[in-house]
């Protein structure tokens, strides 16, 4: 069911032993909550433990939602999965998003799935986004943001995917693709 690792970093994260947290969301009627409810309560018991309750609550509520049979590592409440894969590269947040764009310039499919239309690329001050629809109904995107030391951190997400195979499958695809890089 849940992956350890994930557990393991919960407890180092809230003071908690996972026991406890099952132990505490059955009690407050877990195992029939939606997965908001999960959060909102695992917040509330964080509030005066982490400055980042928001965060780790999302964490508790998905790991115990995987403990109790209800979600599959890698998926989403609407029961969709998604996959992601990252590294950093030398350069500023444009070099890694030109170099990409490079990369990938010539692509009409990926995965042999083809795009629903062009890519679309986008920026902020902190942040440079590429987007594709593809066929599958599934959606890809791609972040990058700077990191310390002349350094740009790049991460795709893939997400709308029907199973965990096809998330090991995207896997791979998308870590040939940023290996390239």
């Amino acid at each position: 069911m849940t992956r350890s690792s994930n557990t393991q970093a919960i407890e180092r994260a809230t003071g908690l032993r996972w026991e406890e947290w099952v132990s505490y969301l059955d009690g407050a009627g877990g195992r029939a909550a939606p997965h908001r409810d999960l959060a909102v309560r695992a917040a509330e018991r964080l509030a005066a433990v982490d400055g980042n309750a928001g965060w780790w609550a999302q964490g508790v509520a998905v790991a115990y939602e995987q403990h109790i049979g209800r979600r599959q590592p890698g998926q989403a409440c609407d029961g969709s999965f998604q996959v992601g894969v990252s590294r950093t590269l030398a350069g500023t947040m444009d070099e890694a998003m030109d170099a990409w764009c490079a990369l990938v310039a010539d692509a009409d499919a990926f995965g042999g799935v083809p795009a629903e239309r062009e890519p679309e690329r986008s920026a902020t001050e902190k942040w440079r986004y590429w987007r594709v629809p593809l066929a599958d109904g599934s959606r890809v995107s791609l972040d990058v943001h700077a990191k310390a030391s002349d350094k740009a951190g790049l991460g795709i997400n893939h997400r709308q995917l029907g199973s965990q195979d096809a998330a090991d499958h995207w896997r791979a695809v998308w870590k040939d693709l940023v290996g390239r890089l």
